[in-house]
């Protein structure tokens, strides 16, 4: 390991680099690498060498129509948030990591003030600073920075690809958490996308003894047992809804997910629910209404969930995947170096039937 400099602001590798590389969205559809300063930390701050980032759907979205509802990309941004690295660089006052540790890097920092946040659900925090959600640059870049307490030491064993992992998988325990998932509850997560594939990983760990998934993909229904669904259920094929009622003895599930953000699952998935049952709402829809039955959802008592994000997810998601509950690596079909950063973002959004998650790795394969 290189040797150590230390002086009033910083602890840093002696051969840390002034500049770095980094993919920029210019514009829709349009990534162009470009040399930036790396960036200093202040006091709290930790550098981190960026080792692997997930592609998400949301980076997708920015890169395909520069906008999610109301967040705008209005200058060059660079995208990427599902990310993990190793230490470079520590403020003076911080005192939870030193250069060399390996950490999964929770990206979006919270004010630590507002009601939301002394509440404990800072995932609602209205300053929080998200990584590539405009106008915050994110991670696909060398080296980022980042305020110490959001950032989390992972185990020597689990490789940097399940540490940035674990932001789709916080959404899936947040879910989970939400609406009250436990030991024997019966699952219907509709929906087999990134997300959706950890939330089955994230039920089975709270106990679900039935997980019960739907898709379009094959591959996507074959990952999702792989990783610990008990059915399978291609709408193509059949009717979603009569499938979970034959499952289930015509009572439905205790818990729906619906991960898509597809108008057409959502309604599926609240028919799913059982009478008392709960259903949580992750996806987003391109649409801000959906028709839903009220009548259903009030005459079976029907709890209802929104899923934003995530809070306080962090450490039980990575001893989740350190436990080698599901072998999550499957989950990685593509890997692309920086330079190919805009043929990664490509593979994502064309390659639905092929590819579950794409991997970027910033200092190299």
């Amino acid at each position: 390991m290189s040797t150590l400099q230390t002086n009033e602001s910083a602890a840093q590798i002696t051969d840390l680099p002034s500049k770095m590389k980094a993919a920029v969205m210019k514009a829709p559809f349009v990534i162009a690498i470009e040399e930036v300063p790396v960036p200093e930390v202040g006091p709290e701050e930790v550098l981190v060498k960026v080792m692997a980032v997930g592609v998400c759907g949301s980076d997708i979205h920015y890169y395909e129509h520069g906008r999610i509802g109301r967040y705008v990309v209005e200058k060059p941004i660079i995208l990427g948030h599902e990310c993990s690295g190793i230490v470079a660089a520590v403020g003076q006052n911080v005192t939870r990591f030193k250069i060399g540790d390996r950490v999964a890097v929770e990206p979006g920092v919270t004010c630590g003030r507002c009601d939301a946040c002394k509440k404990g659900r800072y995932n609602l925090c209205p300053d929080v600073q998200f990584l590539a959600t405009p106008p915050v640059d994110g991670a696909f870049v060398q080296y980022i920075k980042h305020r110490e307490d959001f950032l989390f030491p992972i185990p020597d064993h689990l490789s940097f690809e399940e540490a940035a992992l674990n932001e789709p998988f916080s959404v899936g325990i947040h879910a989970a958490k939400r609406a009250g998932v436990q030991p024997g509850s019966i699952v219907a997560i509709m929906g087999m996308g990134p997300v959706g594939l950890m939330a089955v990983v994230a039920v089975k760990a709270f106990g679900a003894r039935q997980i019960i998934v739907t898709d379009l993909e094959p591959i996507r229904l074959e990952a999702a047992k792989k990783l610990g669904a008990t059915h399978v259920i291609k709408v193509r094929d059949v009717d979603p809804v009569e499938e979970v009622k034959r499952l289930t003895a015509g009572i439905g599930v205790d818990v729906a997910f619906e991960t898509a953000g597809n108008p057409k699952a959502l309604q599926s998935a609240l028919a799913s629910v059982r009478r008392g049952g709960k259903l949580s709402i992750v996806g987003l829809p391109p649409q801000d209404e959906i028709p839903l039955s009220v009548p259903m959802i009030a005459d079976n008592e029907i709890d209802i969930y929104g899923i934003f994000r995530y809070a306080n997810t962090y450490p039980q998601g990575i001893a989740f995947l350190a436990s080698g509950l599901s072998d999550v690596k499957t989950l990685i079909t593509d890997r692309y170096s920086l330079e190919q950063t805009h043929e990664a973002l490509e593979r994502a959004r064309t390659n639905k039937s092929g590819s579950l998650k794409v991997m970027v790795y910033p200092n190299g394969l």
